[in-house]
C-alpha cells in the first residue's frame, strides 16, 4: 500500500537530488511500500539458505548479537577470520585458533559456515608473502646450514646433522618420487603420535649475530595429508625458539620460518614427532635476511605458486567435512573488464595487506586456486565472487567470459557470487540484467555480500528517516524478487546480507550510512520486513 502523497514524494525527489549524484530510477522513488510479515529470515524459505556475515568479537562476546544471528541465519560468512591475513603468521605457518573458535560457536548455534575467501588481492599477510618475493637488498645470501640438501651421508647417517630421540626413523632416501631436488632427501617415519621432540634432527651450529633476523626455508611432504611438524632453534649461548606448527600434504610445499638470533651460535632442529606419518624433507636453507635475494624467473613463479597452494590446501583440508562451500577466487576482474593486477588497481600508500597473485601467475592464478581447492575437498562447492556486476555490464560480461575460460581449462566452478554492495537507487534494470546473464551460465548463483547504501556521497547532514527507510526496503525487496524471478530454483544457492546492525557495518563510518537490516539497538528495520515478506511470497 502506498504511504505518501505524490506532492510529498516530488518534494523529496528534489531533496534526494541534492544528496546523491548517482543515476536515479524513478521506480525507486515512487514505489515506497509498507512491508509486514511474521516469522524469521531463516524460516522464510526452504529453497536456499539465508545468511548473515558475522564479526568474531561480537559473535563470541555479545549475547544479543549472537541471538539475533541464531534466530535469523541459516548460514554465515566470517567477515575476516578465514582470510589469508587472519590465518597466516609472518613465518608462513597457519593459525586456525580464532577461526576454529568462531566455527565451533556457529556449529553450537546450528548455523552453517560458508568459507570466505581463499584467493584475493586484499586482506593478505603480505609481510609473509613479500619474504618470498622481495627478499633483502644486501649481498648474495649464503646458506648457513651445512648439508641442507641431505646429499652428504648414507643410510641413517647425515654429515653435519645429529639425531635425537628418533633412532633409525630418520634415514636417507634416493627414491626419485621422495626427493625434491638433487639425488637424496631426508625420510622420517613417525610410528605414533607424540610430543614434537620425540623425533628430532639437528643441524650443526652456525655463527649468528644477536638481534639479527634469519630466514629459513625447506621443502616437505608426507605420505598422507594432515601431518604436522615444527622448527625450533638452540645452540651455544642461545635460548630455544619455536615456530608454529606446519601442516603437510602429499605434495612438496616450501615452508618459511623467520627467527631473530639471541645467541652467538645457533642450530635449527626439525621437530617432527607430533603426528604418525611418513615424511620427506629436502633443501633446508638458512640465510641472513639482510642478505637474502629474491628468486627470479621460474623459481619466483614456483615460490608464489607454492604459497598459494599451501594456503588453500591447508585451509580447505582443515575444514573438510565442516565447510561445504568456498569463495575460492574473489574479485578477479577490474572495473574495465580486464584481469585484476597491481597495474590496474588503486592501492593506498598506507595499505600493507595487498598481494596480487596474478602478477606472478598470470591469468591462470584462478585456475590454480580452483584446482588446489578441488583437490583438497572434492565434495565442496566452489565459487568465484565479484562486485558491481549489477551496475557495470562490461565487468559482468568479462567475469562470465573468465568463468567460461577457466571451466574450459578444467576448473571446477560450482557457482558465481554477486556481492551486491548497492545504492538505494541502483537501477532495477541492471539488477534484472545481471541475474538473467548469470543464470544463463547454468551455474549456481548466490547473493554473497548484500547491503544497501543510503548515503553514498557521505553527506554529513543525512538522516535515515522513515521515508528513506522505505526506499531502502524497496531496494532490498526488489533484489530478492529479481533473484527469485530470474534465477531458476535449481540454481539458487543463497542470499547473505553483509552484517547485522547498521553501526557494525563496514559502511557505517561513524553514522554516515545505514546499510543493513537492523538498527543499532537490534530492532528490525523496514528492510528486514521487506526481505522477509518477499522471501515468503515465493
Amino acid at each position: 500500500m502506498k504511504r505518501h502523497t505524490l506532492l510529498y514524494k516530488l518534494a523529496l525527489v528534489a531533496l534526494i537530488g541534492l544528496l546523491s549524484a548517482c543515476e536515479k530510477d524513478p521506480i525507486n522513488i515512487l514505489n515506497a511500500n509498507t512491508y509486514t510479515a511474521d516469522g524469521s529470515l531463516k524460516t522464510a524459505t526452504t529453497a536456499f539458505p539465508v545468511g548473515l556475515s558475522i564479526d568474531y568479537d561480537l559473535f563470541l562476546n555479545n549475547a544479543q548479537y549472537r541471538s539475533v544471528v541464531a534466530a535469523d541465519a541459516q548460514s554465515t560468512t566470517f567477515g575476516y577470520h578465514m582470510k589469508h591475513g587472519a590465518l597466516v603468521r609472518n613465518d608462513g605457518t597457519i593459525d586456525f585458533t580464532k577461526a576454529d573458535a568462531l566455527y565451533d560457536a556457529c556449529k553450537t548455534a546450528g548455523i552453517e559456515v560458508f568459507g570466505h575467501t581463499l584467493g584475493w588481492h586484499q586482506n593478505q599477510n603480505a609481510t609473509y608473502l613479500k619474504t618470498i618475493t622481495g627478499g633483502g637488498s644486501g649481498p648474495t645470501a649464503v646458506n648457513l646450514v651445512a648439508n641442507g640438501s641431505f646429499e652428504s651421508g648414507s643410510g641413517d647417517n647425515f654429515n653435519n646433522w645429529g639425531k635425537y630421540n628418533g633412532g633409525t626413523s630418520l634415514v636417507a632416501t634416493s627414491v626419485t618420487s621422495e626427493v625434491q631436488a638433487g639425488t637424496k632427501a631426508l625420510k622420517i617415519v613417525v610410528t605414533a603420535d607424540g610430543n614434537p621432540w620425540n623425533v628430532q634432527m639437528a643441524s650443526d651450529e652456525f655463527a649468528t649475530t644477536v638481534g639479527k633476523t634469519y630466514n629459513m626455508t625447506f621443502f616437505i611432504k608426507s605420505a598422507v595429508a594432515g601431518g604436522q611438524m615444527r622448527i625450533s632453534t638452540g645452540g651455544t649461548g642461545s635460548t630455544a625458539q619455536y615456530s608454529g606448527n606446519y601442516s603437510t600434504s602429499t605434495d612438496w610445499v616450501q615452508k618459511t620460518y623467520s627467527f631473530t638470533a639471541n645467541g652467538p651460535m645457533t642450530r635449527v632442529l626439525i621437530d617432527i614427532g607430533s603426528k604418525a606419518n611418513t615424511y620427506f624433507m629436502d633443501n633446508v636453507v638458512v640465510v641472513d635476511a639482510s642478505a637474502s635475494v629474491p628468486p627470479t624467473g621460474g623459481a619466483l613463479v614456483t615460490a608464489v605458486d607454492n604459497a598459494l597452494k599451501d594456503f588453500i590446501t591447508q585451509t580447505v583440508t582443515h575444514y573438510k567435512g565442516k565447510v561445504k562451500a568456498w569463495d575460492v577466487v574473489n574479485e578477479p576482474v577490474s572495473e574495465s573488464g580486464t584481469l585484476r593486477t597491481d597495474a590496474n588497481t588503486t592501492v593506498s600508500a598506507t595499505a600493507t595487506d595487498y598481494f596480487f597473485w596474478s602478477k606472478y601467475l598470470g591469468r591462470n592464478w584462478a585456475l590454480k586456486a580452483f584446482q588446489y581447492a578441488a583437490a583438497a575437498d572434492p565434495t565442496a562447492e566452489l565459487y568465484i565472487n565479484d562486485y558491481n556486476l549489477e551496475s557495470n555490464s562490461v565487468k559482468l560480461d568479462s567475469l562470465i567470459g573468465y568463468v567460461a575460460e577457466l571451466k574450459g581449462k578444467g576448473a571446477k566452478i560450482t557457482g558465481i557470487g554477486t556481492q551486491m554492495h548497492v545504492l538505494w537507487n541502483t537501477p532495477y534494470s541492471g539488477i534484472d540484467n545481471m541475474f538473467k546473464k548469470l543464470a544463463a551460465t547454468g551455474l549456481k548463483i548466490r547473493i554473497s555480500e548484500l547491503d544497501v547504501r543510503m548515503n553514498p556521497n557521505k553527506k554529513t547532514q543525512f538522516v535515515l528517516n522513515k521515508q528513506f527507510e522505505s526506499y531502502q526496503a524497496d531496494m532490498y525487496a526488489y533484489i530478492v524478487r529479481s533473484y527469485l524471478t530470474n534465477v531458476p530454483v535449481a540454481q539458487q544457492s543463497g542470499i547473505t546480507v553483509w552484517g547485522i546492525t547498521d553501526n557494525t557495518s563496514w559502511l557505517y563510518e561513524n553514522g554516515l550510512d545505514f546499510p543493513l537490516l537492523y538498527n543499532k539497538d537490534y530492532s528490525k528495520k523496514a528492510a528486514y520486513y521487506a526481505v522477509l515478506k518477499t522471501l515468503k511470497e515465493k
